[in-house]
């Protein structure tokens, strides 16, 4: 008994240096705090999703998702071969073109109207506090802070793993003018030395004006944020991003629920919308659409293009590595919309409606 006593004791002290490490960030305080108790949306001490949220469905149980996790793996989870995809030349572009790269999961550059934005890039290999857990698929980082040019905005949908990273983000201090992000997520952003002056942080319902006919706007997504055991500390958004010409939704991480029927009508659709599809499972499909929630979503929009992410970087959960992107094919034969999904790294002219896109995903194992 002693020596379990002492294991403990040990585990818990080597775990709590361990999570005094900065890329754990740093929960709100100060006036960032008084701002966020003032929300609406933040109650009995975290922010709370519009409609009632589990975690884990009603039908899933906790100790049936670790068994799941621990002996249910299928062995199409990870590809079997390294991807071989082309890397475009961000720093070379043609400053006229309006262009989308993919850069795996839920990271992208958007090159729209003169502006240059980067979407919650992660590129240090892996998704997860540890470098042996949640690793990239190999052939998908093909991306490096160094190769990504001047930003004029670095959006933050919200401070998870797989989306806010913190070797990534340091790195990309230099080059980001400003910042976008939901409300909270600013402290972990300070805390690595950003310039509070160049972070925008939003609440649902805010919006911000950037000058000369851009504006960004933070809407609801059903899901929650945290890095370490306390969660809901920082708010978890969708974004709008509307120039003089079009209307983009940055849909971040969101389960299916009346909220995007809700902005589309607010908006009255989109010349596009990115949405994930992938890294779902039934045991927690309220804080991750299923492939037949994604067809939805975009209709409920009101969509012109829509582009699936949220895929092929990263095993998340426990479907094969390309069931999202086959899913949603097969759906949308019924459907019949203008389903955009390029090759991670493929410069993508998104307004060009009569390019066909290769079912990419079917050349690997």
């Amino acid at each position: 008994m002693i020596a379990v006593l002492l294991i403990a004791i040990v585990f818990t002290a080597a775990l709590f240096l361990f999570m005094q490490h900065p890329k754990f960030g740093k929960a709100p305080t100060g006036k960032r705090l008084e701002r966020i108790k003032k929300s609406s949306h933040y109650q009995k001490d975290k922010f709370d999703n519009i409609n009632f949220t589990p975690q884990l469905a009603e039908d899933a149980s906790i100790p049936g998702v670790i068994f799941r996790f621990l002996f249910g793996k299928n062995k199409n989870l990870i590809p079997k071969e390294k991807f071989n995809f082309e890397k475009t030349d961000l720093k070379n572009l043609n400053p006229n073109e309006n262009i989308y790269v993919w850069m795996g999961h839920s990271s992208y550059f958007i090159q729209i109207d003169g502006k240059k934005i980067l979407v919650d890039p992660v590129f240090s290999g892996n998704a997860s506090p540890v470098k042996f857990a949640a690793k990239a698929f190999s052939g998908t980082d093909l991306y490096a802070a160094e190769d990504i040019p001047e930003l004029d905005y670095l959006i933050i949908t919200h401070d998870h793993w797989d989306h806010l990273d913190y070797e990534t983000v340091k790195k990309l201090n230099p080059k980001a003018k400003q910042v976008i992000t939901g409300l909270g997520t600013g402290e972990h952003l300070e805390y690595w030395n950003y310039d509070p002056k160049k972070i925008i942080e939003l609440d649902w319902g805010e919006n911000f004006d950037l000058g000369n006919g851009f504006k960004v706007y933070a809407e609801t997504a059903r899901h929650f944020s945290g890095r370490g055991f306390k969660r809901n500390q920082a708010i978890w958004a969708s974004f709008i991003f509307e120039t003089p010409e079009r209307k983009i939704y940055i849909g971040g991480d969101s389960g299916f629920d009346n909220h995007f029927e809700k902005i589309g009508n607010k908006y009255g659709g989109f010349d596009l919308a990115i949405l994930e599809n992938g890294q779902y499972n039934k045991d927690w499909r309220y804080i991750h659409m299923m492939p037949e929630e994604f067809l939805m979503a975009a209709k409920n929009l009101k969509a012109k293009r829509i582009i699936p992410i949220h895929n092929s970087k990263f095993a998340l959960a426990l479907h094969d590595w390309k069931e999202p992107l086959q899913k949603i094919m097969t759906l949308n034969e019924k459907e019949n919309l203008r389903l955009i999904t390029p090759k991670i790294g493929k410069k993508t002219v998104w307004q060009n409606d009569s390019t066909v896109y290769e079912k990419w995903w079917e050349s690997y194992k």
